[in-house]
């Protein structure tokens, strides 16, 4: 438990607290510490620390240049493609792995839960992004292709937070942790993470416990397609708030 809580740890100095010596210091002693104790977990925790210190080197931010886009999406892809090719091809344990098919039909309770987070999307986030200015951390999108990649990256992210963060390191520390551990260490990674991009205030009130509820999902359904369409749903709805709060005339339907 120890290391692999002292690897969240660093992720939140990282991202949050910007503290990069303590950080990446604590980062190593926890890898340290687990290859001496426990080598199973030291592999694993290694996979998490690789994708954490690439996504810390590169900017996080809500800039929508194509430089900046092209720079931090090649930073996911190897925050998620290589901890995948280690544990498919050199660890050979599968322990990464990103279940689209799962042939299993969602139940009636999966299918209401999504137009659910419709309705809870627009019920917290105009509130959220509108009264603390919060909206500001992203760029006005006024002309069609400032939009398009606005729309592009709020999809791109969510999806990237839950092959990261769900599928890959809550996957990996729950081969060593019990499940209430291994959620709560990946939520403090998914808050911090969502934090230095730009949700600030009381943001982590409503993303931690989004963070714990899509990996509980996961665990149930062992289906990524799912807790994608939850995501993007819930995303859809930051992206027209984003769009509405940077041009008040535009997607009226906000009460606030």
């Amino acid at each position: 438990m120890i290391p692999a809580a002292m690897v969240s740890l660093s992720g939140f100095l990282l991202l949050v607290l910007h503290m990069p010596a303590a950080g990446y210091g604590l980062m190593v002693l926890a890898l340290v510490t687990s290859a001496i104790i426990d080598r199973p977990l030291f592999r694993d925790l290694l996979l998490i620390a690789f994708g954490l210190t690439v996504m810390s080197l590169v900017p996080i931010t809500t800039d929508i240049s194509p430089q900046h886009m092209g720079v931090m999406g090649a930073a996911m892809i190897l925050a998620v493609g290589v901890p995948y090719a280690v544990s498919r091809f050199a660890y050979r344990d599968h322990a990464v792995t990103f279940p689209v098919r799962t042939g299993e039909p969602w139940t009636r309770t999966e299918k209401w839960y999504l137009p659910a987070v419709v309705v809870i999307g627009y019920a917290l986030l105009p509130v959220y992004m509108l009264n603390t200015g919060v909206y500001t951390n992203w760029p006005a999108s006024d002309e069609p292709a400032e939009v398009a990649r606005l729309f592009l990256g709020t999809n791109g992210l969510g999806i990237w937070d839950e092959l990261f963060f769900i599928c890959t390191a809550f996957a990996l520390l729950r081969r060593h942790l019990p499940m209430a551990q291994a959620n709560v260490l990946q939520a403090v990674l998914f808050t911090s993470f969502l934090w230095e991009l730009g949700f600030h205030a009381w943001a982590p009130l409503f993303i931690f416990p989004f963070a714990l509820l899509q990996a509980f999902i996961f665990t149930r359904t062992r289906s990524l397609s799912y807790i994608i369409c939850v995501h993007l749903l819930f995303d859809f709805v930051l992206f027209l708030v984003l769009i509405h709060a940077h041009n008040r005339a535009w997607i009226d339907i906000f009460i606030y």
